[in-house]
């Protein structure tokens, strides 16, 4: 697994991430990397000082956050970067250009610093980058590792390219995946092509040992289901596709997929379409 980086405002919500971001690499032994983005635009006119002030604020806050974090990391470093720049831009070119595996964000901040950048961010953030990007709340448990990842499964071929990055995630971690068989319609023709997907799931986590068990429900409110039934098997992570819409030049992220980020009190894995990675 290549390095992961974290989103930081300095908000609770961020920090909270990067100790989620840090339990996560001592299972698989990778580095952290912290990246702020300074989104003052240098054109501060008649407050020269308090722009100076502000981003010397926010290095001392970086630098606060390299002494306190970096002896936790066990088998890894812990960097801290700044950028400057639009926050899901410099985030999405961070990745790239580092060929990171993962973005961890916190999905809402309490007491953010830069207006709670990341909490209105989130989906800009989760659309652009390159990388899977996991969103995790500010109150989720950093500490309960990962023993069971929730894996819905639909009648749409893009469901299987989630498959490997998310088996490698759960061999890495120790955890069981739980395959969740979604049929929306309810005709059992569809239910063909998802019992089809399925298998083909099986058949790959049987390939490289990961456990597993199926689950199969119908959903008329796929994105509350889901949220529901990883409650009901008390799942560690979500594991989804992106429904990215491109809206007036915009990158967002689908409704569904929004619905998952803004609403799941489990943390989410999103991937893009065409994302065939592996740790």
């Amino acid at each position: 697994m290549k390095d992961i980086v974290v989103a930081i405002d300095f908000s609770k919500g961020s920090v909270h991430a990067l100790e989620y971001a840090i339990e996560l690499a001592n299972l698989t032994h990778v580095n952290v990397n912290m990246v702020w983005v300074d989104t003052e635009s240098g054109n501060e006119v008649g407050f020269p000082n308090e722009s100076k002030e502000f981003r010397r604020e926010a290095k001392n806050n970086l630098d606060e956050l390299l002494a306190t974090y970096k002896d936790k990391l066990v088998h890894g470093k812990l960097y801290a970067k700044a950028r400057k720049g639009r926050v899901y831009q410099e985030l999405a070119a961070f990745v790239k250009q580092n060929d990171s595996c993962l973005l961890i964000v916190g999905a809402h901040g309490s007491s953010g610093f830069e207006e709670f950048w990341i909490g209105t961010n989130a989906y800009r953030i989760v659309s652009s980058a390159s990388c899977p990007v996991i969103t995790v709340k500010y109150n989720y448990n950093k500490s309960r590792g990962y023993r069971k990842i929730l894996f819905p499964v639909y009648h749409t071929s893009k469901t299987l390219q989630k498959v490997a990055f998310t088996a490698s995630l759960a061999k890495e971690t120790g955890a069981d995946i739980n395959i969740l068989a979604l049929n929306s319609s309810g005709l059992k023709s569809m239910q063909k092509i998802v019992d089809s997907n399925v298998a083909k799931v099986k058949n790959h986590l049987d390939e490289i040992g990961v456990n597993y068990i199926v689950d199969s429900i119908n959903s008329e409110k796929i994105a509350a289901d889901i949220i529901e039934h990883a409650r009901m098997v008390d799942a560690d992570l979500i594991a989804i596709m992106t429904d990215v819409q491109d809206q007036a030049s915009s990158i967002l992220l689908g409704p569904f997929a929004q619905q998952l980020v803004n609403y799941s009190p489990v943390p989410v894995l999103t991937l893009h379409p065409n994302d065939h990675l592996t740790l």
